[in-house]
């Protein structure tokens, strides 16, 4: 029995000794790597600091030299060329923004990486091996993540180039819609429907943004074959020149509505065109309101406006119960 409760201390006694020296070298590398890692992610959270700061402050300046009062100027350039500058402004600024934040991306995945590589070393752990190991997988994933890295490539090239932002109207090919989320690897697209597609960078090979610039709205109104053409140029051209006086309307027309001509002529009826440019995503908005104002105009001026008869067709929302409509 005592010998066996001195053999229990005996086991005891090892085991805190070894704890003793465990703690104790744990201890003196301690106070030996410590300094020199705390100095290390000092220097690395200081260097991201400095480099983040000057990146907001880069982006900040950009998109302060960039910021205009775009929708007055908008208003003011008549020119294709002149309109197309000043609003591609707007898109300038978004994409610093952007561009901002993609090297802050960077910037921190590289200090700190490179700050993690350091404190190995500091600690005495051997890097070639993990160097090594790493040049491998590298090379593994290069020939075995080839799209992968050609999506990555395509969405910072999609990103830098501003070939599209969310909230655009693009055409990518295989989806048509609204752009909600872009990323490096995939663009997320939402089509008319409500569809969700995800589109992968590395298969956009053409893009047709609907909402850089400007668009343009098109009118085409009836009037009586038999009213003076000139007289209603001049209503269309009051109604322009109203429209465009009007703040209401800042956000959405670039430019004066103006009388394009005539467009088609039928036996009861001229149609004359009138045209706009609209800002991006508001074409129907445009065209909308010039046919409310033009309707008001011409109601209050005694232009006819002949009710046309579509022979041939069923009529849009037949009675319940009467007669079923003819056929095409």
């Amino acid at each position: 029995m005592t010998g066996s409760l001195i053999a229990s201390k005996t086991t005891e006694s090892k085991a805190g000794n070894a704890f003793s020296q465990a703690w104790a070298a744990v201890w003196e590398w301690f106070l030996q790597y410590a300094l020199s890692i705390a100095l290390t992610i000092a220097v690395a959270a200081l260097i991201w600091w400095i480099c983040i700061r000057v990146i907001r402050r880069i982006t900040e300046a950009a998109k302060k030299r960039l910021r205009q009062d775009r929708p007055g100027q908008a208003r003011a350039a008549e020119h294709t060329q002149e309109l197309t500058a000043v609003l591609m402004t707007a898109r300038r600024e978004q994409r610093a923004e952007a561009l901002g934040q993609l090297l802050k991306s960077i910037v921190t995945f590289t200090v700190f990486s490179l700050a993690t590589l350091v404190v190995l070393a500091q600690a005495g752990v051997n890097l070639t091996p993990i160097l090594a190991s790493a040049g491998v997988v590298g090379v593994a994933l290069g020939f075995g993540a080839q799209t992968l890295v050609k999506d990555f490539l395509s969405g910072f090239f999609l990103v830098l180039e501003d070939q599209f932002g969310v909230g655009d109207v693009v055409d990518l090919g295989p989806a048509i819609g609204v752009v909600e989320e872009v990323t490096l690897r995939i663009t997320r697209v939402r089509d008319l429907s409500g569809v969700v597609w995800y589109v992968r960078n590395g298969e956009i090979l053409r893009v047709g943004n609907r909402s850089q610039g400007w668009t343009m709205a098109v009118v085409d109104v009836p009037i009586g074959y038999t009213e003076d053409l000139d007289r209603v140029r001049q209503i269309v051209d009051r109604v322009g020149v109203s429209m465009d006086n009007d703040p209401e309307y800042d956000g959405i027309l670039f430019g004066t509505p103006s009388y394009a001509g005539v467009e088609s002529v039928s036996g009861d009826a001229v149609f004359v065109r009138v045209t706009a440019k609209a800002a991006p995503d508001q074409q129907m908005t445009a065209a909308r309101a010039i046919r409310e104002r033009l309707k008001v105009a011409f109601d209050e001026a005694g232009i006819r406006v002949p009710v046309l008869v579509r022979n041939n067709l069923p009529p849009a929302n037949p009675q319940p119960g009467g007669p079923p409509p003819p056929s095409a």
